[in-house]
């Protein structure tokens, strides 16, 4: 096979292609005080479809996030509406069995219906699409790989996938492949638009501005940075990653970088499907349209270790040598941006009660690669189990679940994690501030303390402590993202120390408080 071709990465700015199209609406911020049945912190696929399953029950529902609706994780997302399991159904049978791997088809198969119905009955237009999904090999790999996962897609009820000569690409012969019928895509930020306002219209109530920062009780008073708090019966947690508590969830997943490229190609050139491939690190392909009505080819892959990778732009480099290598009919490349998976140790993602955690906290994490649809199980799980009814996937997604045949990939995550304190005691990144370019972070040591300096455009620095608020890590400078990223759990902060992501929950402390404490 040909070679990649290496390419010179320079796209000035990463920007998800749903945000090119017009936002959401805003909301108000919370003022003052109030009392509801639920409150949902994060206003993500995960948080939104929570909020609309219980409020369609008649529940009162209070939704609160820190920024805009769906501009967290979920507008990063290439928005695959798959029931072919990210981390293979042979994987997930060998650590948790067959009927595991069983319920665990079912239920995505069931997330996707459940979008599908909610867009009909809300009448959404979010460009939502039925058609296959194609799993193919990387070069030179066993033909093994893809009956391996036939026969467990097979056992685990997907009894029409099937074992192709090759996809329905023309000009790049992927080879043999799986056929998955009936996966879908769609617009997530335009679904979540639609959800947003039937959300409302149940009366359900959404603020954003509110940073959550302390939640107890039961029930449980909810407190935000802007002196604003609601008492609710219940709190969901849907913050992509948990922001209440330290170890129970986060020694049990793993975060990772993921890059996305969308580029303009000629309409139909490419038949409309998703298509998968087995390399490691390995790579996703959807069709989508920009604000005009163009078609675009939106690739992504490139994952890594969040925090752990010196040169991000890299990715995006190999991310379109492989697209133009595999598609040449790709033309300009109009956006790129990058997001952050939570892998969990078997594949499925936590939804449930909170580990060590009051019984009326809930939360759903450890999206593993398939966010939209576990955050639509997460509507449909959480609900029932706020009110008291039975579910057949609670002891799938159940939390504080230890899947003992996954001991192998707990100890390698285990081990990355804790590496990562080794840059306690190395040196800098620079020695001195002006050898920091402009628009660029590094970190510095001063005897005893590392320091996060940004120098923005215009020449002003900002420094912070580099030692992460949630358990200790140096964090590292994203120079693609503009971010600083910590190497152990994943959470995120923009050049300033302003955190975006958690497990954190607060700001990188100021370097001269820091230095005086």
């Amino acid at each position: 096979m040909q070679a990649l071709i290496p390419l010179v990465y320079s796209m000035p700015v990463h920007i998800p292609v749903w945000l090119l199209t017009p936002p959401i609406p805003g909301r108000p911020a919370l003022d003052g005080s109030l009392s509801t049945d639920v409150c949902v912190i994060g206003a993500g696929i995960a948080g939104l479809s929570v909020a609309y399953h219980l409020a369609r029950e008649g529940c009162s529902v209070v939704v609160l996030d820190d920024g805009p609706i769906g501009r967290g994780t979920t507008a990063s997302t290439t928005a695959h509406l798959a029931s072919a399991i990210d981390d293979r159904f042979y994987n997930l049978e060998r650590i948790r069995g067959i009927e595991t791997a069983r319920l665990a088809a079912s239920s995505h198969a069931a997330a996707i219906d459940r979008i599908e119905q909610i867009i009909a009955s809300e009448r959404i237009d979010a460009g939502f699409q039925r058609l296959d999904g194609y799993l193919f090999r990387g070069p030179e790999q066993p033909l093994e790989v893809l009956e391996q996962e036939l026969h467990a897609a097979h056992r685990a009820g997907l009894v029409d996938v099937a074992l192709l000569p090759r996809s329905a690409l023309v000009g790049f012969d992927t080879g043999p492949c799986l056929r998955f019928p009936r996966q879908a895509q769609f617009h997530p930020l335009r679904y979540l638009a639609g959800l947003a306002d039937a959300i409302e219209r149940m009366n359900g109530r959404i603020f954003t501005g509110n940073h959550v920062q302390s939640f107890e009780g039961r029930p449980a008073l909810v407190k935000t940075d802007r002196d604003a708090s609601v008492t609710a019966g219940a709190v969901v947690v849907a913050t992509n990653v948990p922001i209440n508590n330290l170890f129970a969830l986060h020694t049990k997943q793993a975060a990772y970088m993921t890059y996305v490229i969308a580029g303009r190609i000629p309409r139909e050139s490419v038949e409309r499907a998703l298509y998968w491939d087995t390399l490691d690190p390995y790579h996703y392909v959807r069709l989508a349209e920009d604000i005009d009505g163009e078609e675009l080819l939106v690739v992504g892959g490139e994952d890594h270790k969040t925090g752990q990778e010196k040169h991000p732009d890299e990715h995006f480099s190999r991310l379109e040598s492989w697209a133009r290598l595999h598609f040449p009919m790709l033309r300009e490349v109009v956006t790129s941006w990058s997001g952050q998976v939570m892998e969990t140790i078997d594949g499925l993602a936590f939804i449930g009660l909170n580990p060590l955690d009051a019984d009326n906290v809930y939360v759903a994490t450890g999206d593993s690669g398939m966010g939209m649809t576990h955050g639509t199980i997460a509507g449909m799980l959480i609900s029932d189990l706020i009110l008291g009814r039975s579910n057949a996937w609670t002891e799938l997604y159940d939390p504080a679940r230890k899947p003992l045949r996954a001991g192998g990939e707990f100890v390698r995550e285990a081990a990355n994690m804790a590496a990562q304190y080794a840059d306690w005691v190395t040196p800098g990144d620079v020695d001195d501030v002006g050898k920091i370019a402009l628009d660029s972070g590094a970190i510095i040591r001063r005897g005893f303390h590392k320091i996060a300096v940004y120098r923005d455009s215009g020449g002003r620095v900002h420094e912070r402590s580099a030692i992460c608020p949630h358990l200790g890590c140096i964090v590292q400078w994203n120079s693609s993202e503009r971010t600083w990223d910590c190497p152990c759990h994943g959470s995120r902060f923009d050049a300033t120390g302003r955190v975006t992501s958690g497990p954190a929950n607060s700001d990188l402390v100021d370097a001269a408080v820091s230095k005086d404490s």
